[in-house]
């Protein structure tokens, strides 16, 4: 996924200084942290807690080193205390948003569930903005639906992070493993939050066992 790819009008990106690498980026690119009144480290992924702020880039490995050398100091002015599970804390946080915006998808229509509604999906202008597959899902049905994408040479990015039962539960049905999520609000919320998520995690593992074998 592109990180350039943005959905709707553009808007005039804010910048700000990573306090891992000193670098200034777009907030696209970055995470927010607040300080909570106990004086702790706190992940703000909606970066709307009131106060000064610090962010960092969306990286496990820069997060953990903000956190182990102490950097967020800089960023408030004063010692401050940054828990040692940041990166965990900021990839759950990232993770429970996504499967929000899938559930509200769900609901609104934007998100259709089964092999044969990513099959039709697939092969109907102008596609799914993203195909979702179940990282426990029966190789050989992820696999005819590879070869159809990859046939129709469709561009729809593939998440593939969360199980079965996970992705049932947040959408509130039984056995949810392949679905095509329509252009839409939600799909555009989910491609600026994934961009971040994949510092974090593999979006789709099922892919990278697939080109290891």
């Amino acid at each position: 996924m592109s990180r350039g790819a943005r959905h709707g009008r553009s808007k005039p990106v804010r910048e700000r200084r990573c306090v891992a690498t000193g670098e200034v980026k777009g907030e696209e690119d970055l995470l927010r942290v607040a300080l909570s009144p106990e004086g702790r480290v706190t992940p703000d992924v909606a970066a709307r807690l009131p106060g000064r702020g610090g962010w960092v880039t969306a990286d496990r490995v820069l997060v953990d080193k903000a956190v182990k050398k102490r950097l967020f100091n800089r960023a408030f002015e004063q010692p401050v205390e940054a828990p040692d599970d940041l990166a965990d804390q900021f990839e759950a946080l990232l993770k429970a948003r996504v499967l929000n915006l899938l559930g509200l998808a769900r609901r609104a229509g934007r998100l259709e569930l089964g092999s044969d509604a990513v099959r039709l999906a697939l092969q109907t202008e102008p596609g799914p903005a993203w195909r979702l597959e179940a990282s426990d899902a029966a190789p050989d049905g992820r696999k005819k639906l590879d070869h159809l994408a990859k046939a129709i040479e469709s561009d729809a990015p593939v998440l593939g992070c969360y199980d079965a039962d996970t992705l049932s539960r947040a959408l509130g049905v039984g056995n949810a493993v392949h679905g095509a999520l329509s252009q839409g609000p939600e799909a555009a919320g989910i491609s600026a939050l994934a961009f971040k998520l994949a510092g974090f995690v593999n979006l789709d593992p099922a892919a990278q066992d697939a080109q290891k074998s």
